[in-house]
């Protein structure tokens, strides 16, 4: 009964058009105030020790490191370094935007930095070079949502947030299948551009390859500063985004010089918006996790499935229903912080291991960012091709299409995710 009480009285709040962390914040109060005898001073308690964990520090440096890297030039000379090496194939163009969107969401953590960084530079190339904007657009929307399955990942922080589980083992897990769904949304790009005879650039040379590549590295060797630093033990994933952003900051000011030292309090400043922004929803939804614990929700609802005699499969298909539903509705963040507490203890009652499941629903946050009616990448992407957004919703279908194919592969072979963690000694 509880249980229906609280999500039926979380829905009618955002149904008011309420956002959702304030939604999360009311429901928690209203119910705990007129339904249990919990003193409001716990609530103001665990407010204060539910953000009070080291990785959230790891959130704001990785928005920074982005927004510097986003203004600092770093993704123009990322295309150019990736369309030097596939740009000679079909779709050359739009296979560049796969892979420099592969590359930058190495190093920035988010898919709408990436949306905007490669998106704002090549669709004007693309359009230009005699590519329709339909097929321009489903590229850079697409390929921009790997922002969050390559390590390092914002989304991924928040899963560790939520359930205990280790970051460092999150970001090694996520670079095989963000590498294969990088390169099957390649093959989606290229087999269009085949069917159609989309335009190909000339061939570069070895000397322009190494041109562009020499140009790019101080950007391509922050993927190196990161993951590096993680897998040798140098630092923890929290220190390796202050590392990020300082380094960001160098390359952007001191090494590219496409930003002045006048650019840098504005960078600062929408930095400490967006920070504050998912900060304010991870506190409401440590309250709500705290409400769902102290009622016991989670647990009876595990109790309840596992009687059902619903096994790993059954399961498995259950969550990414309720997940891929949950995106019509809510942005990533979100999604995370409220449904990682009720299926994670379900998925590790029935031995499924918490990475893999972390990585499922990164997957899942992926495919919801890329439709409508709140999918983020296409409200961003809406704002660089001046598309609407159902002109862009069947611009990214092809890719959906195959995102969606390769969550079913994420969803029942495990070892995809869990093989280089595992290698590695960071999990058994």
């Amino acid at each position: 009964m509880n249980t229906v009480i609280i999500f039926g009285l979380l829905v009618a709040l955002m149904l008011t058009g309420m956002p959702i962390s304030i939604s999360l914040g009311l429901t928690v109060l209203s119910f705990l105030f007129f339904m249990t005898q919990v003193p409001v001073e716990s609530v103001a308690l665990k407010l204060f020790t539910g953000i009070e964990k080291f990785e959230i520090m790891a959130i704001p440096f990785f928005i920074l490191a982005g927004n510097f890297l986003t203004h600092g030039g770093v993704a123009r000379r990322m295309i150019k370094f990736a369309t030097s090496m596939v740009g000679h194939w079909y779709g050359g163009l739009g296979l560049g935007g796969v892979l420099a969107c592969a590359l930058f969401a190495a190093v920035s953590g988010s898919s709408p930095a990436t949306v905007v960084a490669i998106g704002s530079i090549l669709m004007p190339a693309m359009a230009k070079a005699g590519f329709p904007n339909r097929f321009g657009a489903g590229v850079i929307t697409t390929s921009g949502a790997l922002g969050i399955l390559i390590p390092p990942s914002i989304v991924m922080v928040m899963y560790s947030v939520s359930t205990n589980t280790s970051v460092g083992a999150l970001f090694m897990a996520g670079v095989i299948p963000g590498a294969l769904l990088a390169f099957m949304l390649g093959f989606t790009t290229w087999y269009r551009a085949k069917k159609f005879n989309y335009p190909r650039q000339a061939k570069a040379s070895w000397a322009e390859r190494w041109d562009a590549f020499r140009k790019a590295i101080w950007g391509l060797f922050l993927i190196i500063v990161v993951m590096g630093g993680i897998y040798t033990g140098i630092f923890t994933p929290t220190e390796a985004a202050a590392m990020s952003a300082v380094y960001a900051f160098f390359v952007a000011v001191f090494v590219y010089k496409d930003m002045g030292l006048k650019d840098v309090p504005k960078v600062l400043l929408s930095s400490a918006n967006m920070s504050a922004m998912l900060l304010y929803i991870i506190t409401n939804a440590v309250l709500f996790s705290f409400l769902m614990t102290h009622e016991n929700i989670p647990q009876e609802m595990a109790d309840w499935m596992i009687g059902t005699g619903v096994g790993v499969i059954g399961f498995l298909l259950i969550a990414n229903v309720l997940l891929l539903l949950a995106g019509n509705f809510m942005e990533p963040s979100s999604i995370v912080l409220i449904l990682a507490p009720i299926l994670f203890p379900i998925a590790v009652k029935l031995g499924i291991d918490p990475i893999h499941f972390g990585i499922l629903m990164v997957v899942n946050m992926e495919v919801g960012m890329c439709h409508p009616p709140v999918g983020l990448n296409l409200y961003v992407a809406s704002g660089i091709t001046k598309m609407g957004i159902t002109e862009l919703t069947v611009a990214v279908w092809p890719w959906l299409l195959t995102m969606l194919t390769f969550l079913i592969a994420v969803t029942y072979w495990p070892t995809m995710s869990l093989w280089l963690p595992r290698m590695l000694g960071m999990i058994s």
